[in-house]
């Protein structure tokens, strides 16, 4: 007897009105269990949606476009019988493993409980196998290995080489296997270091050319791009280089190639030798994540770049469109507006690095858009193709560009887990349909003695949570009774100003009932800020009203990412706004500027007047 249900978005980690950006399925289609529905977008990642039974859809209730939360119906169902529609109802309430999985309720925050104190609280991991099927084992290959070890990392990001470091350090015999030249994975390689370096030279570009309005004046910049690309270079090389060597001083073995698993404790790597069979008696999976490329962009043209693409910095093109007005999109947008190009950002989300608080996305979205064309929010790309022109692109949306052609464009939508191309079902560890891997607060999968870090188990894909995710995997596979339980994770936008939060965010207070308070201080009174002629910033610091204890902020402004530490520091330490507000800061620095919005907050301010409440 056929059922129809209500498949529903579960549980996405916190997340509330996330924006839905593609539709998979369509009414009539046939689905199985599990088969990705619709896909959500999230900053710097999307998501899938997968079907809680199998049936056939009867009506779809959302469309590209409709922004969803937890409990929301996707789509009607119709079931082939009474059993499916109750394993429908029981699996429509657990929690979706998706991007935000470890419990963060945003980019690189905590999720605080709806209870009671918004007080931070650890971030556990979904539970073992949870939305994943744990696979069948493959058999052992019955070879002769060619190299055996007590443990295998498969990644050098920083996440895998502060595993293999860790682990060699603990004394366990550790093979690191990596599928470039060079240690580092994406981050040091083609990501977070070479970016780095790119908006350093932009930073300069600007000051420069600020400096004018105060007297001292250079001569236009003169871009030498072989320079510039030497210089990124060398800073990628200098690091690259020296973990080569902490490698061979730990005695830690080096594999170069793709490596597979063929049995839970064997795997494949295909080297540029040949094939080489890895024994090993745990493992940590540290393989990262690799930039989501829409379907309607020519691919196959080299005009059309990802994040990777945009660093290698081929050419600065006349105009260029940045598609995605997440961190990525925004830091690459910064740097070739400097450079020189004529720049158009669309963002599908109504306000750029939807992750934060819109008052702390403001000095950006005003300074920035004076260096670029334009900056068009709930406005997406829905056509592209190649011509001897340019790339020309379709638009749909409330604020549609008017350029149409472009010489280079910039997809930076996400990223997607490598979850599902490191053959993780031989070895018997259950991958999710989205490519994500479920882990323990050991960050041990479904199989104990192999573990996950990174990308792979989840938001926030930053490389610092990684690292600390890597230190407590080495530590229990060394035995040691280690746990991953992070408070908050900060999350850090290198753009001109740059942007950066931990924490609660007043966005999740307000949505969640939380009751907070908060202290603001803006660098316009900051004597630091004047002095460098940089007042558009500001510091904000949230309490929970019944402990006064800090449980989030944020910061806008030259160097936030750097001050953000503080804030992060303050709140896995529980301290209080008395506690911030009577350590004393040095005087003038941007620094002092969290121990004055904590004066706010208590009260004791003197650098403003804040007049009382009646």
């Amino acid at each position: 007897m056929a059922n129809t249900i209500e498949v529903k978005v579960p549980d996405i980690g916190g997340h509330d009105n996330v924006p839905v950006i593609e539709v998979l399925v369509k009414a009539g289609d046939t689905v199985t269990k599990e088969q990705s529905l619709i896909t959500l977008e999230s900053d710097k990642a999307t998501m899938e949606v997968p079907s809680s039974a199998a049936g056939t859809v009867k009506e779809l209730k959302v469309k590209v476009g409709d922004e969803v939360s937890e409990g929301a119906v996707i789509l009607l169902l119709e079931t082939a019988d009474a059993a499916s529609a109750s394993t429908s109802a029981a699996n429509a309430a657990a929690p979706l493993p998706s991007p935000s999985g470890r419990g963060a309720g945003g980019e690189g925050s905590a999720s605080p409980s709806a209870s009671a104190s918004p007080a931070p609280s650890p971030q556990p991991s979904p539970q073992r196998g949870e939305g994943a099927k744990a696979p069948q084992p493959s058999a052992a290959s019955g070879k002769k290995a060619d190299i055996e070890c007590q443990l295998v990392v498969l990644g050098s990001g920083p996440g895998g080489y502060s595993a293999a470091f860790r682990a060699a350090d603990l004394g366990l015999d550790t093979v690191l296997v990596e599928r470039y030249d060079t240690l580092g994975g994406v981050c040091l390689n083609v990501g977070c270091i070479p970016s780095k370096a790119l908006l350093h030279a932009a930073a300069v570009i600007d000051e420069a050319e600020a400096m004018a309005a105060h007297g001292v004046s250079f001569g236009k910049p003169k871009l030498d791009l072989d320079k510039l690309r030497g210089f990124k270079t060398k800073v990628v090389g200098q690091l690259t280089s020296g973990l080569a060597g902490m490698a061979k001083q730990r005695k830690v073995r080096t594999v170069v190639g793709t490596g597979s698993f063929v049995s839970p404790h064997e795997m494949e790597v295909q080297t540029a030798e040949g094939v080489k069979l890895v024994r090993f008696e745990q493992a940590i999976i540290a393989a990262g994540s690799q930039a989501v490329r829409l379907p309607m962009f020519p691919w196959d043209d080299e005009r059309v770049m990802d994040s990777t693409g945009a660093l290698e910095m081929k050419d600065v093109p006349g105009k260029l469109l940045v598609v995605g007005g997440g961190i990525i999109g925004l830091e690459m947008a910064t740097v070739y507006a400097a450079l020189g190009s004529e720049v158009t950002v669309v963002e599908f989300m109504d306000q750029i690095i939807p992750g934060a608080d819109a008052d702390l996305v403001k000095p950006l979205a005003k300074r920035l858009g004076s260096k670029v064309k334009g900056i068009h929010l709930k406005t997406k790309v829905v056509a592209a193709k190649a011509t001897k022109k340019g790339i020309e692109v379709g638009y749909e949306g409330e604020s549609v560009p008017e350029t149409t052609v472009f010489d280079r464009v910039l997809v930076a939508v996400g990223r997607s887990p490598n979850g599902g191309k490191i053959g993780a079902e031989k070895a018997g560890v259950a991958v999710t349909e989205r490519g994500f891997i479920n882990v323990d607060t050991q960050l041990r999968t479904n199989v104990p003695h192999i573990f996950a870090i990174g990308d792979l188990v989840g938001q926030p894909m930053l490389a610092h949570k990684a690292v600390h995710e890597a230190h407590v995997a080495a530590e229990v596979a060394a035995g040691h009774k280690a746990h991953f339980d992070a408070r908050v994770i900060p999350s850090v936008a290198f753009t001109n100003p740059e942007v950066a939060w931990v924490g609660v965010t007043e966005r999740e207070a307000k949505e969640k009932g939380l009751k907070v308070g908060v202290g603001k201080f803006p660098w316009a009174a900051s004597g630091r800020a004047i002095g460098i002629a940089r007042t558009e910033g500001f510091t904000k610091l949230i309490f929970d009203e019944a402990t006064h204890r800090i449980v989030g902020g944020a910061v806008v402004g030259v160097n936030a990412g750097d001050l953000i530490s503080e804030l992060a520091l303050a709140v896995e330490m529980g301290a209080e706004a008395a506690d911030i507000a009577l350590t004393v800061h040095p005087h003038p620095t941007l620094g002092e500027s969290v121990g004055m919005a904590a004066e706010v907050y208590e009260g004791t301010i003197t650098d403003l007047y804040i007049p009382k409440k009646k």
